[in-house]
Parts: structure tokens; C-alpha cells; sequence
């Protein structure tokens, strides 16, 4: 049997797997089969703001992505690179006017519906759902969010194109901070943003080991 082929990546992560973005990077290197070291970055403690990571991330944050000598941050800087690089598995659709799509799709997740990624931030996938009911901006984001993806998922699509891409991922987590939190989705919709979630990928991001949230008790006391 020969030895497993070495790491050739490095990826950066928050060291609560909570982050939408790492997740994105973490899922487009797996879809891919690219073997990867995974490394946490403790944002909590403002690790990302030290000068080793600093220097190296260019912009502070996670997740980065490390390929020999070249150090990429921006999730979707990360996803578009892997697909330059390793096209054999894809992760973005092959029509020019999909790919447009799905990359737009990922730049409106990641640039909009503020009041909504603040009020169901992703603990609430991840650690557990909050009982506080959303504000009218909050409500209008929601809103927003699933008229759009109505638009973009009719008849019951469970996929946004023919073939799974990278952008359902994103897409359905952003859906996913209402359907865990038991908030109102429209069934198609709630159906679509769980059935993602069932990608291997995506479950074992689901199964990382994660630190108690402050306030959290553990074994019987508040952590």
C-alpha cells in the first residue's frame, strides 16, 4: 500500500468551526479531494491579529488558505483559485452564465442581510438556537432571503443548477440560520437548505469538536 500523498494545503479556520466562509473553503477542498492540513485560528483571543498570521493572511482574517509559498484569504478568492488550479472536480457550474450566477449568488451572501447574519448568527447551527424573536430588520432579511432563493430554487429545485456547486453550500447556510432556529421557511426551501447539509463534507465540518460558548455550563458550571 503506498503512503498517503503529503498535505498540500494549509487551511485556517476559526477555532469555533462557526465561520460560513471556512466552511465554504473547508467543503471546495474536500469536493475536490485535496489533501489539507487544517489549523484553528482563535479569533475570540485575537489570534488572527497577531503579526505571524497578520502578515500571512493579508487581510486578518479566516479562512486562509496556504499553497506553498502563496497565502490566500477571502473565501471565495479561496474557492475560485482551487478551481483554477484543480478543475477536474468542479465546484462551479461549466456555463459562463451559471458560473456568473453562482458567483454572484455568493457575493450577495456575503455582502448583504446584515440585520440577519447578526440575529441567527450561526451558533445557532452550530451550538443551538436562540429564543429571541427577530427585529423588523432582522424580519425584512429574512424576508428578502427567501424571495430570492424562491427566484432561484422554483418548483422545488433542490439544487441551484443542474449539478451541485459550491454556492448551495453557501446558500443553504444562510437559510439554515432560520431553519435550525425553528424560524417560519417555506417547506421547499427548509427541504433544500437540509439536504445540503447532508454532504459528507459538510457533516464533518458539523462534527468538529467545539469550545463551550461563554455563559454555557459544563458539568455544571457556567464555562
Amino acid at each position: 500500500m503506498s503512503a498517503a500523498a503529503p498535505a498540500s494545503f494549509t487551511l485556517y479556520v476559526d477555532a469555533q468551526f462557526t465561520s460560513p466562509y471556512a466552511l465554504s473553503a473547508f467543503v471546495t477542498l474536500r469536493e475536490k479531494g485535496l489533501p489539507f492540513d487544517l489549523r484553528t485560528v482563535d479569533l475570540e483571543q485575537g489570534a488572527h491579529h497577531e503579526i505571524a498570521f497578520a502578515d500571512m493572511s493579508l487581510t486578518r482574517r479566516v479562512p486562509t488558505l496556504v499553497h506553498g509559498d502563496f497565502a490566500l484569504s477571502e473565501s471565495s478568492a479561496i474557492t475560485e483559485y482551487l478551481e483554477t488550479i484543480s478543475p477536474e472536480v468542479p465546484v462551479y457550474p461549466p456555463s459562463v452564465h451559471e458560473r456568473a450566477r453562482a458567483r454572484q449568488v455568493q457575493a450577495w451572501l456575503r455582502s448583504d442581510l446584515g440585520a440577519l447574519r447578526e440575529e441567527r448568527s450561526t451558533e445557532v447551527i452550530f451550538y443551538g438556537p436562540t429564543d429571541k424573536p427577530l427585529s423588523d430588520a432582522g424580519y425584512a432579511a429574512a424576508s428578502k432571503l427567501i424571495a430570492i432563493a424562491q427566484s432561484l430554487l422554483p418548483d422545488g429545485r433542490m439544487s441551484l443548477f443542474d449539478k451541485w456547486c459550491i454556492a448551495d453550500v453557501d446558500l443553504a447556510l444562510m437559510l439554515n440560520r432560520l431553519v435550525y432556529n425553528n424560524d417560519v421557511v417555506p417547506p421547499a426551501l427548509a427541504d433544500y437548505a437540509r439536504r445540503q447539509f447532508t454532504r459528507p463534507a459538510v457533516q464533518e465540518w458539523g462534527a468538529m469538536t467545539r469550545p463551550p460558548r461563554p455563559g454555557d455550563r459544563v458539568d455544571g458550571k457556567a464555562a
